[in-house]
């Protein structure tokens, strides 16, 4: 596989990631920091939708062009 077919594989599983911590928020859970401190839900929240809309940016720059699969 080409450096870029691995970098594309990597974003796109680190989207996944992302979305599933976005569906955990959204059914209710709380994190915490190692110190027991409560994460802001809202802001890790609003801070996931912007990296996953980075991350679409990113795997649609590395993806080949229709039809060149």
């Amino acid at each position: 596989m080409t450096d870029t077919g691995s970098e594309l594989d990597r974003l796109i599983d680190r989207r996944v990631t992302l979305i599933h911590r976005l569906d955990l928020i959204a059914k209710g859970a709380q994190i915490t920091y190692d110190d027991g401190t409560p994460v802001d839900m809202a802001s890790e929240k609003t801070r996931l939708e912007s990296e996953i809309a980075r991350l679409d940016r990113k795997i649609f720059a590395l993806q080949p062009p229709a039809g060149q699969a």
